[in-house]
């Protein structure tokens, strides 16, 4: 008399066999997710360098160290004041955007190398240095 169906051993190699490829689906899938988390970053950080050189074109100055990138969306209440600040601010939106790891960016006036201004983001694992997704992102080396 013949059997149908499957036995145990079969059924629990292709379920082995399921796992391993879901395992290496995930893997490949959280490589891609960094590499758009870093992608988001450094389109977020562009954007707020065009808007900060907006700032300062039509104010004549950068916001301070101390108002911070908020004074891109909301107009400064400390001194210095902005003379000409644009109506509604220099962003698209009323919110700051974040970096890809959905944590503020760090704003120096000046930046570490000289520049005027530098954004920063720590990256990933939300540390100075790093490298791969972890690396720190910098309008600087944009």
């Amino acid at each position: 008399m013949k059997k149908n169906g499957f036995s145990l051993i079969e059924v629990l190699i292709a379920l082995v066999i399921v796992a391993i490829m879901g395992t290496l689906v995930a893997l490949n899938l959280e490589g891609s997710a960094g590499e758009a988390r870093v992608v988001t970053t450094q389109s977020n950080i562009r954007s707020l360098s065009n808007a900060l050189r907006l700032y300062q074109s039509q104010n004549g100055m950068l916001p301070t160290q101390e108002q911070g990138l908020q004074a891109l969306v909301q107009k400064p209440t400390r001194p210095p004041l902005p003379p000409r600040y644009q109506e509604g601010g220099y962003l698209d939106s009323r919110n700051l955007p974040k970096d890809g790891w959905d944590r503020p960016f760090i704003y120096l006036i000046p930046g570490r190398g000289g520049e005027a201004f530098e954004i920063i983001s720590y990256g990933a694992d939300g540390q100075q240095g790093g490298t791969g997704v972890n690396a720190e992102i910098s309008s600087a080396n944009l």
